[in-house]
């Protein structure tokens, strides 16, 4: 059996893959550059330094990262790669921070799985500063394998160590001693991926991607917070705005609780899914609007407008001032509160704080079906009332 590595780049199958391109057992290695298209063969018989002399001259300037190939060229990369072998593939975690690393990794899976036979693809834990896995392979390296790996990133790499670009620069937690990797299912690949998405149709790939539904932490939050907001508006004070609804976690819950409530996201795919969510309780409707619609002059005016885990995204937050209501309820985590609402909230004339209460503290948690831990890091209500 033959082992094919593939990477964005050159550099990555050093950096994640040297015990696979080290292993004494295998035959033969081959890696595939999906970059620039590039397949290289590492004979058997050639140890390390050869190897990695080989890669050497592939690594490329710190130029703007390509995504990954359309899914029939790397289908026919890959194919081409196995050459009618029995083999085995190694590529990124669909988690990986780097989306460009992230987006190949599911994309390599995805080609390896349309194949006749498809091969077993193991996904390198990689750089993951979010995320703890549950790796299902773990290899420490020898001193003489982390020596000659080192080697190669000054060597090599000399270029990547001074560059300010987040996709290529190479420091420390880039380079691990001891590479780990793990196996995975087509639904666990596109929950990792959307799950480190921030926005858009990247998270929007998977219903639910931040598992709402399944998730105790956030049954918690969204519980709190729906009591929160029913503490200082009753149910039947006149319909809510609740900005960003995702799919309708939080809307539901006030729904059932007895408030009337527009429900607004922009994003179509989670809109379709709370339109449907929505379908049969007449209390709540969705609507597509964003927030520098809602603080135009017709905007819907309301008793209050729920701001609740969206201001993440560089929103202008002068646009509060706008929003046809006297009573904002928002929630962020507590650095994001201390960074971001409260320098402004104090520098606003129009605006106080009536209450500020924690609504869940932080909490590890698993994701993905036990796959992956991580930290949630709690939330915080801070209740905005309009000055006179």
């Amino acid at each position: 059996m033959i082992d094919i590595v593939v990477v964005l780049r050159a550099e990555d199958a050093v950096l994640d893959f040297l015990s696979v391109l080290a292993d004494p057992s295998r035959a033969e290695t081959r890696v595939l550059v999906a970059e620039s298209g590039t397949l290289l063969t590492l004979p058997a018989g050639t140890g390390p330094a050869e190897r990695l002399a080989l890669l050497g001259p592939l690594v490329g300037p710190a130029g703007r990262p390509a995504g990954p190939p359309d899914p029939d060229t790397l289908a026919d990369l890959i194919t081409r790669a196995r050459a009618a072998r029995p083999a085995r593939l190694w590529t990124h975690s669909p988690a990986d921070n780097r989306r460009s690393r992230g987006a190949l990794g599911r994309e390599a899976a995805r080609a390896a799985a349309r194949l006749d036979a498809p091969p077993p693809v193991r996904h390198a834990v990689g750089y993951s500063p979010f995320l703890q896995f549950v790796s299902d392979l773990d290899r420490p390296l020898s001193r003489e394998l982390v020596a000659a790996k080192l080697a190669f990133v000054n060597g090599r790499c000399a270029h990547l160590l001074g560059s300010d670009h987040p996709q290529h620069m190479v420091y420390t937690a880039r380079v691990p001693a001891a590479e780990r990797y793990f196996e995975a299912t087509e639904e666990e690949r596109d929950r990792l991926f959307a799950l480190l998405a921030s926005l858009g149709e990247e998270a929007a790939s998977v219903a639910d991607p931040w598992e709402f539904d399944t998730s105790g932490y956030e049954a918690d939050r969204l519980d709190a917070t729906a009591a929160w907001v029913s503490r200082h508006c009753p149910p039947g004070v006149g319909r809510l705005v609740e900005v960003g609804a995702c799919e309708g976690a939080l809307t539901r819950r006030l729904a059932f609780a007895g408030h009337r409530v527009l429900a607004t996201e922009p994003n179509p795919r989670f809109r379709d899914r709370l339109a449907t969510a929505l379908a049969a309780i007449p209390e709540a409707e969705a609507d597509d609007a964003e927030l520098a619609a809602l603080a135009k002059a017709d905007g819907p005016a309301a008793p209050a407008y729920l701001l609740i885990e969206m201001l993440y995204y560089g929103q202008d937050l002068q646009l509060i001032d706008r929003l046809p209501t006297d009573l904002v309820f928002v929630a962020l985590e507590p650095e994001a509160l201390r960074t971001r609402l409260h320098p402004w909230l104090t520098a606003s004339p129009h605006w106080q704080a009536a209450e500020e209460t924690e609504l869940v503290g932080p909490r590890l948690e698993a994701v993905c079906g036990g796959r992956a831990y991580l930290s949630k890091r709690g939330s915080v209500g801070v209740l905005l009332r309009r000055t006179p």
